[in-house]
């Protein structure tokens, strides 16, 4: 990494996700209370849902999403899983099935609105904006050395694998995308993925 990059993964990335993100959480607060009474409406509380993620250093912490789910699945959708030499590089996560969602999760989901919440994240300095997608530590705790890698920066709302494919890709093509960024992170690289992310969001590629 040339020290241009240097500067702005260690000082300039920190005060673009705090200007960023406070700029969107005020650009979007009309649409809080309107997220906030159709969930109430649609499935009463919480309204949002909290799980535990793997951060930078394999640091656990509660990741924020406006709740999709249906109350009795919520905790049903941990991963088992076991693995000798790291995660398979064909494994795919496989997310809430359609049965278990809301109606109004259906639509927070495709337009990535339930992800909002995760600005608070990266005001708190657990997330980044764009960085490597935080992981469940179900599937962390079996990384071999090479896919721990993606651990060495901030987890971000979204990256250089979500903008190549987002919830599409196999483990294998996630950790080379994750991997790419964290040799090449810069602030063109950011504003590229920040970009590339709302034409994503647009075109309903692959959402979570």
């Amino acid at each position: 990494m040339t020290i241009e990059p240097f500067i702005y993964e260690r000082y300039g990335k920190r005060c673009f996700d705090v200007c960023v993100s406070l700029i969107l959480l005020l650009l979007l607060l009309p649409l809080y209370p309107i997220i906030s009474l159709f969930l109430l409406l649609s499935s009463g509380t919480p309204l949002l849902f909290t799980q535990t993620r793997i951060g930078q250093s394999n640091q656990p912490f509660q990741i924020f999403k406006f709740r999709t789910m249906k109350h009795n699945k919520i905790n049903s959708n941990k991963p088992k899983h076991e693995w000798n030499y790291g995660v398979p590089d064909n494994f795919i996560f496989k997310s809430a099935h359609n049965l278990e969602i809301t109606k109004i999760g259906m639509f927070l989901r495709k337009s990535s609105i339930d992800e909002i919440p995760q600005l608070f994240n990266v005001l708190r300095g657990e997330m980044s904006l764009i960085g490597p997608r935080p992981e469940v530590p179900e599937i962390t705790q079996w990384y071999n050395e090479k896919q721990r890698k993606r651990l060495l920066l901030k987890p971000g709302l979204t990256g250089w694998a979500q903008v190549n494919g987002r919830a599409d890709s196999c483990h294998g093509h996630k950790i080379e995308h994750d991997l790419f960024y964290i040799e090449n992170c810069s602030f063109k690289l950011d504003m590229k993925i920040f970009i590339l992310t709302f034409v994503a969001i647009y075109k309903g590629k692959g959402a979570y």
